[in-house]
C-alpha cells in the first residue's frame, strides 16, 4: 500500500490542494483511500466534512501528531497532508511511513529557497531509495518571469519534476464544496485534469 506524503516547510504553497485532489483522483479510480491530516489547521479534515455523499469515498485518517502509525488494513492508498515547519522528529516519523513524497512549490524566491533546503534535508533523512521524491510546480503561469525562474531552479535539484499545475480558480471553487477535479463534468476542468497525468504516472511507478 503506497503512502504518499505531501510536504514543504513553507506555508501556503498548495499542500492541501494537492492532497485533497490526489485523494479524489485515487478514489475516482476505485481505490480505498485514506486522507490523513498532520496540519494543526486541519484543512483536509474540514474539506472532508464538506464532501457531499454519493461521491467516490475518501476516509479520514486521524493521525496523532506525536505517534504516527500506519493506516488501517483494507486501505489501498494513503495520502498525508503535512503542516508548515515539518522538521526533526516529526519529519523522521513521516519518512518511516512514506513511499512517495510530493513537494509542491510556487514560483517565488521565498518558496524556492525554502524548498532547496528542505530537499537537502529530505535526502539526508531518507533511509533508502524506496522513498521517491518528486517536485510539483504550483500556480505556475507559463511565459512569466517567475515561471521561468522556477523552471531553472528545479533543474538544479537532483529530484524529478513530476508536474506543473496552472494558476486557476477551479481548485478554489471546488474545495469550497468538498470536491476535486474528478468529481465534476470533465469538460469543465479537462485542462487541469490533463496536467495531473504525469503526476499520476509517477505515483503508479513501481
Amino acid at each position: 500500500m503506497p503512502v504518499i506524503v505531501v510536504a514543504n516547510p513553507k506555508g501556503g504553497v498548495g499542500k492541501s490542494t494537492l492532497s485533497t485532489n490526489l485523494a479524489g483522483c485515487l478514489a475516482a479510480a476505485g481505490h480505498a483511500v485514506m486522507l490523513g491530516d498532520l496540519d494543526r489547521q486541519h484543512s483536509t479534515r474540514t474539506w472532508l466534512a464538506l464532501r457531499p455523499p454519493g461521491l467516490p469515498p475518501i476516509t479520514g485518517w486521524d493521525i496523532d501528531q506525536d505517534d504516527i502509525v500506519r493506516p488501517p488494513k483494507g486501505t489501498t492508498h494513503a495520502v498525508i497532508d503535512t503542516p508548515a515547519g515539518l522538521h526533526g522528529k516529526r519529519l523522521d516519523a513521516v519518512m518511516k511511513l512514506a513511499d512517495r513524497i510530493i513537494i509542491p512549490l510556487q514560483p517565488s524566491v521565498f518558496d524556492i529557497h525554502a524548498t532547496h533546503a528542505f530537499v537537502r534535508e529530505l535526502q539526508a533523512h531518507r533511509r533508502s531509495d524506496r522513498v521517491k521524491l518528486g517536485l510539483v510546480g504550483m500556480r505556475a503561469r507559463e511565459g512569466t518571469i517567475a515561471a521561468d525562474q522556477l523552471h531553472k531552479f528545479l533543474e538544479t535539484l537532483d529530484v524529478p519534476i513530476v508536474a506543473f499545475l496552472r494558476d486557476t480558480q477551479n481548485y478554489v471553487h471546488l474545495a469550497a464544496r468538498g470536491l476535486t477535479l474528478w468529481d465534476v463534468a470533465p469538460g469543465r476542468v479537462q485542462r487541469d485534469v490533463d496536467q495531473w497525468a504525469p503526476l499520476i504516472d509517477w505515483i503508479n511507478q513501481p
